[in-house]
């Protein structure tokens, strides 16, 4: 049996929601974050398809979207930070008494969902034991291909530029993530452009957070994704160089549909049997990329 949750989390003045879906005896608990501008919602299938393998999921929600009572705007704003030191651990918290005891953890992602699973983790290393990425990888240009990274750059100056004239980036008239707060914007841009991260406000040192990071890696690419093709990824996972990294290609005939950045979260098997797999076992000793 999977019973299906909705449990509230609240951080400050922020209040959303965690979608989760949990089996009768989890051998293993999940937190997801999710992709830049997509709702928690967009994941239940992943979610089923994980808690069938016995893993109890739970969906975060980014502000701004979704459960979440926060709308960005001029008067409304936040960066890495805001997410990392608050948002994050009210969701950690709230999965952990759901789902007590000694089940091992794992924080996972889409996107930027995974880079800032890597950035939680390196903040607070005690939160999970296993790191899982899909479609995840560092924004910066130059671990993009070419023609991609020739024009890169110039997105990554246009895009700041235009949530802090409006206020907010108005992502679904421009066909990029949803409305997002102009501080995420610049903080995105920021890695994107320089190849490090960083969060305005944020006391500690990211770069040497994730450097100092040991976990084990479950990392999928899939074979199609432009967006977060595996040089993102092996530059992402190159920022935490004690990590144990294993790094698995997915394509159209694994998946069931083409292996592009979204369209695997309608057909979420193949993933989901991907990352169970690595539920079971003890942490690994050395990378295999």
């Amino acid at each position: 049996m999977i019973h299906a949750l909705q449990v509230p989390v609240e951080a400050g003045d922020h209040r959303w929601e965690l979608l989760a879906r949990v089996p009768q005896a989890p051998v293993a608990r999940l937190l997801w974050l999710p992709a830049l501008g997509v709702a928690a919602r967009h994941y239940l299938p992943l979610a089923e398809a994980l808690a069938a393998q016995g893993i109890a999921v739970f969906l975060h929600e980014w502000r701004g979207h979704g459960s979440s009572n926060r709308r960005a705007g001029h008067d409304c704003d936040w960066g890495y930070r805001e997410l990392l030191e608050f948002d994050l651990p009210a969701s950690e918290a709230a999965m952990a008494r759901a789902v007590p005891g000694t089940t091992p953890t794992a924080l996972g992602g889409h996107s930027l969902g995974g880079q800032l699973a890597c950035c939680r983790l390196a903040l607070a290393p005690g939160v999970a034991g296993r790191l899982w990425l899909v479609a995840s990888g560092a924004p910066y240009w130059r671990a993009f291909p070419a023609p991609t990274r020739w024009w890169l750059p110039l997105a990554y100056r246009f895009l700041p530029w235009l949530a802090n004239r409006n206020g907010a980036l108005p992502g679904r008239r421009i066909g990029f993530g949803g409305r997002e707060a102009r501080g995420l914007i610049n903080d995105w841009a920021h890695s994107a452009v320089g190849g490090r991260y960083a969060a305005r406000g944020l006391a500690v040192d990211l770069e040497a957070a994730l450097a100092r990071l040991q976990v084990d890696v479950r990392a999928l690419v899939l074979s199609a994704d432009w967006l977060a093709p595996r040089g993102s990824l092996e530059y992402l996972l190159g920022r935490m160089p004690r990590a144990a990294a294993s790094i698995q290609v997915l394509d159209t005939s694994a998946l069931g549909v083409r292996a592009d950045h979204f369209q695997w979260m309608t057909h979420p098997a193949a993933v989901a049997r991907a990352l169970a797999a690595d539920a079971g076992h003890p942490p690994a000793m050395a990378s295999d990329t």
